[in-house]
């Protein structure tokens, strides 16, 4: 790909004009990291661009970018501009062709606007980006105030963006992002999620939740977070601290497990939300501490939060499904077979136990429970033994011996939970192999109908 970005520039520097590689791409650059994606800037027009590139999309025009396809990769290519004042903190009123200089000085980080020429191979800083790269410093370019007013977001990016690369902030940026934390409401939920849901992968999530916090951004995006702070757990199960703690220790243990693929996002999420209720539950009674319920509330509250962040309705039903399921390691040990299997075969089982897996890691239940002996972890590992065993010689879920218009026609049923009933309890013999044909299962529908 950075094959095709360096053509991109020299094919507009044969033309007659400035093009450089800017950005992400320059900086993760300097970092040693690889590139994922290169964007340019240039002294071309877009009409310029879309003349000299075969197949353009205007995504932009107005705000002077273009994307050009090339080779099947897509890169942005943004003409060189500043920027008029923004009414709306994310867009500009107007903007301004311009020169390499006022483009950089236009943009949000100094370690963001250092451009790179690849065919001279040099570098282009205006705004001694490359000397808060070295010193690892999050510094808003100019005036903090006026950044931040262009673009609320701009709030949000500085917490991901120290927290990912484990830098630290200016003593400007971090008052002014104190300062105007209420300002990050102004943002669009959609804008909000995408820059949590980076956050939540990153490779640091702890931190920069702890950084939100901090800062004062978490109490106006994720109040309900807030409420976890200072509310006790039972010590004989939780010694590492309250439940924000705890949650922390969670949410931490996901970017740990090296040897394992990264979870998904909604793993993430549910990981971070699946004690969110314990604040609404807490009780002491007899003499300890107790949170009934407070699986189930944890999954409302969930669903409050991520619909008020316009999430997808399908990853809301997703992250409800493993909150709401996350205290089933006792009673799926407990189980008898037909209904583990039931359990097991379900889409979303084996992220589950990741859910499990970070609760346990989240725990501290005493001397020796960091290591993965403790009970907590017991529990994980019987059931992933189970699992194993039980799916040998069930490694499908088998397709039901009779059906619903079955049973209806047998004993001349209407649909309804009593049907319901029928058919989960023949499947439950089906799968613990006490009925194994349809015939089998007819006769015990006829026998036991009327005690259902």
């Amino acid at each position: 790909m950075h094959i095709t970005a360096r053509a991109i520039v020299e094919t507009l520097q044969k033309k007659g004009h400035q093009a450089y590689w800017a950005g992400g791409c320059v900086r993760d650059m300097l970092l040693g990291i690889k590139p994922k994606d290169f964007d340019i800037v240039t002294s071309a027009l877009p009409e310029e661009i879309e003349n000299i590139f075969e197949k353009t999309i205007p995504i932009g025009k107005k705000f002077g970018v273009i994307l050009a396809i090339i080779e099947e990769h897509h890169f942005e290519i943004a003409t060189f501009r500043s920027d008029a004042a923004s009414s709306d903190g994310r867009r500009p009123d107007a903007v301004i062709f311009t020169s390499a200089e006022e483009d950089a000085k236009r943009r949000d980080f100094t370690i963001n606007a250092i451009f790179y020429d690849p065919i001279a191979d040099k570098i282009y800083d205006y705004v001694d980006g490359q000397k808060d790269l070295n010193a690892k410093l999050i510094r808003f370019i100019g005036d903090p105030e006026k950044r931040i007013e262009e673009d609320y977001l701009r709030i949000l990016r500085a917490i991901r963006m120290k927290n990912t690369f484990q830098f630290q902030y200016h003593p400007d940026t971090y008052n002014a992002v104190k300062k105007f934390a209420a300002l990050v409401t102004k943002n669009s939920s959609e804008r909000i999620q995408d820059e949590l849901n980076k956050m939540i992968l990153s490779p640091h999530p702890r931190k920069a939740f702890e950084e939100m916090e901090d800062t004062g951004v978490l109490q106006y995006i994720l109040p309900e977070m807030i409420t976890m702070k200072g509310v006790a757990q039972p010590t004989e199960y939780h010694q590492e601290g309250d439940v924000w703690e705890h949650a922390m220790r969670s949410i931490e243990s996901l970017r740990k497990r090296e040897s394992y693929p990264t979870p998904s996002l909604e793993v993430h999420w549910a990981t971070i939300l699946h004690d969110i209720g314990k604040p609404d539950t807490f009780k002491l009674g007899n003499d300890r501490i107790h949170f009934n319920g407070h699986a189930s509330r944890s999954a409302e509250i969930a669903h409050d939060i991520m619909t008020r962040l316009k999430f997808p309705r399908r990853m809301i039903d997703h992250v409800i499904w493993l909150t709401t399921h996350h205290m089933m390691m006792v009673q799926l040990i407990e189980m008898p077979i037909e209904k583990r299997l039931q359990w097991f075969h379900h889409p979303l089982f084996l992220e589950l136990m990741e859910v499990f897996h970070a609760d346990a890691a989240g725990t501290d239940a005493g001397p020796g429970s960091e290591k993965e002996d403790s009970e907590n972890f017991e529990l994980y590992y019987q059931i992933l033994d189970l699992y194993r065993r039980d799916l040998e010689d069930t490694p499908h879920p088998p397709k039901p011996l009779i059906t619903g218009t079955d049973l209806m026609d047998l004993l001349n049923l209407r649909p309804g939970p009593k049907l319901g009933e029928l058919l989960h309890q023949l499947y439950e013999l089906q799968l613990a192999k006490k009925i194994t044909t349809k015939e089998e299962a007819l006769k015990w529908a006829e026998k036991n109908a009327g005690i259902v």
